[in-house]
């Protein structure tokens, strides 16, 4: 797994299309609109929003309903933070229930002893509910990290994951959080 594109890719409800590569050992970040925005868009890498023009691939292959749960099975993704069952927005980013609900998610065990080491890697208070999710992300251990508007404090742990041959998508409009990318794509 060496590179994520979106190419002239134009999602329900948008009115621009975006653009990007990005590469595995590098950490792109989208940037420039509401959180629930940006979600939106690695929500259609995971084949969870409608595409209307354009496509996204990985390496070369294309996205597509059918292919969705092959390619679902590259990334992990760690959300912002969860929603409450009964709680209802706009967009609902997944619930734990959702995550762990994935075929490909079931069969990996992370007990709580592993989970404690991976968030004290992560160097930032491991009560932040990002930090959690981010290192179930890691533990799951796909080529493809999607990351929604991770804290700070994360980024040099962000960043040796991509060292280690992995594609690092995250979201912010955080300043220290875009300095620390190698990529920053607006949207």
């Amino acid at each position: 797994m060496k590179m994520l594109e979106l190419n002239q890719v134009l999602l329900e409800g948008e009115r621009q299309t975006l653009s990007l590569m990005a590469f595995a050992g590098e950490v792109t970040t989208l940037t420039g609109d509401s959180a629930e925005h940006l979600s939106r868009w690695l929500a259609a890498v995971m084949g969870f929003s409608t595409v209307l023009n354009g496509y996204i691939s990985i390496d070369g292959e294309p996205l597509s309903s059918r292919s969705a749960p092959v390619f679902r099975r590259l990334m992990a993704y760690a959300p912002a933070r969860l929603v409450r069952l009964g709680e209802v927005k706009f967009y609902e980013p997944p619930t734990v229930q959702d995550i762990f609900g994935l075929q490909v998610n079931r069969e990996l065990p992370i007990s709580n002893g592993i989970l404690g080491e991976e968030m004290r890697k992560i160097g930032v208070d491991p009560s932040d509910e990002r930090v959690q999710l981010i290192a179930v992300a890691s533990l799951l251990n796909k080529p493809v990290l999607l990351i929604d508007n991770p804290p700070v404090g994360a980024m040099g742990y962000l960043r040796q994951l991509a060292v280690k041959g992995r594609v690092v998508l995250l979201t912010s409009n955080e300043r220290e959080v875009l300095a620390a990318s190698d990529k920053v794509v607006e949207v």
